[in-house]
């Protein structure tokens, strides 16, 4: 087994470990609301939750945790935690018209029940993670395509993708669609329905045709209402997280479809992440740079490095020959060793959110919502090393 190979599996073997034994066993024990159903929103270095809101988009990222934990083979509870997370959509973030409600209190009575795209795209994401796993397939799949369709009929944006609102607010955003970029291959592994292929080639291209920098090829985040990129200083962030994101999600749909231009942009932004995105000294994947790719924002937080780990190991299972794997490889090993840093923690099985330009943490909660982060890129590098085994 080649160097790299051999690092990514054991930084594979310790994430594992960390998830099993310390990560998935505190949260499904301090992170439950059992009084209130749910899951807490985050928590403090000392075990205690926050209070405040509960958001559709931890639920939907929830059923995907323990969907993923289940299949990766963890031995805890995590069908039982799976259809936990499900009952509090089903009661509490699904309205009467069948549209999400992304904020609700502790209790479950609304508080927000306009439309937003990130929520919408993360309980389709959940809802085909559940669906993966056998949980009522045809019943989930059937919910998911109402609530896809009724997203289109409300708030399609007439060029493509989505609007924010309706009547229109703007910005118009990148991240929110790349979200739903991800539900519908995540339902197009489950699915034979055709509309999310559709969905999936619509945004796709919307990302190749007007998300991306012509100067640098970066992946910008916010635009007008006719999809023109916003040139203002406050819109003009380049967040190295989602240029591995956007990477690994069009490396995904341009292999599917046969797309060289989908696999050069995707490569490009993997470049940029990996080169001005990660800080030479501490390297770590950083928040964010400028349009021209200077330094903007020199702190780490832990999602991007998790976004860094899907990005390289996706080359490394597609990499045309042994030399390019095992970089690839080795390059997710690295970013694998970075995210480990961020789990020396107080609290056994949380992480903190950040690192400083020093190189410590700040002080804040940990959140329930990053554990997907966490999950996703441990269960990617559990799929992609097996498919490279299997071709050895």
């Amino acid at each position: 087994m080649t160097s790299g190979i051999t690092a990514l599996e054991r930084e594979f073997a310790l994430l594992r470990s960390w998830l099993f034994e310390e990560a998935l066993p505190l949260w499904t024990d301090r992170g439950l609301d059992r009084e209130n159903g749910g899951f807490f929103e985050k928590l403090n270095p000392d075990g205690t939750p926050t209070i405040e809101p509960r958001r559709a988009r931890v639920i939907g990222r929830q059923i995907y945790v323990f969907a993923i934990a289940g299949k990766l083979g963890w031995a805890g509870p995590a069908d039982e935690m799976m259809r936990y997370a499900l009952d509090r959509l089903f009661r509490c973030h699904l309205g009467v018209d069948g549209m999400v409600i992304s904020t609700v209190t502790a209790e479950g009575a609304p508080l927000n029940a306009g439309f937003d795209l990130y929520d919408h795209a993360f309980v389709l994401f959940g809802l085909a993670a559940a669906a993966a796993r056998g949980e009522t397939t045809a019943a989930l799949a059937a919910r998911a395509a109402r609530l896809r369709d009724d997203m289109k009929a409300g708030w399609g944006h007439p060029l493509a993708g989505f609007e924010e609102s309706n009547p229109r607010s703007l910005p118009l955003k990148a991240n929110p669609h790349m979200h739903m970029l991800e539900a519908s291959l995540a339902w197009m592994a489950v699915s034979d329905d055709p509309a999310w292929g559709a969905l999936a080639d619509e945004i796709a291209e919307l990302c190749l045709a007007r998300f991306l920098d012509p100067a640098t090829g970066a992946l910008r985040e916010y635009f007008d209402g006719d999809w023109r990129l916003l040139d203002r200083p406050e819109d003009g962030v380049v967040e190295p997280g989602h240029q591995f994101e956007w990477s690994w999600l069009l490396r995904r749909w341009g292999h599917w479809r046969g797309r060289a231009d989908a696999l050069a942009a995707a490569g490009r932004l993997a470049e940029i992440g990996e080169g001005p995105g990660v800080c030479p000294v501490r390297h770590l994947a950083m928040n964010e740079l400028n349009p021209d790719l200077s330094l903007r924002d020199g702190l780490c937080r832990l999602w991007p490095q998790t976004e860094r780990i899907k990005s390289h190991v996706l080359a490394m299972a597609l990499a045309p020959d042994a030399e390019e794997r095992d970089a690839c490889a080795l390059q997710a090993a690295r970013a694998a060793s970075g995210l480990r840093r961020f789990f020396d923690h107080p609290l056994k099985g949380a992480w903190w959110e950040h690192l400083g330009i020093d190189g410590k943490p700040l002080a804040e909660p940990a959140r329930t919502s990053s554990l997907y982060h966490i999950i996703c890129a441990i269960n990617e590098i559990a799929d992609r090393l097996a498919a490279v085994k299997a071709k050895a």
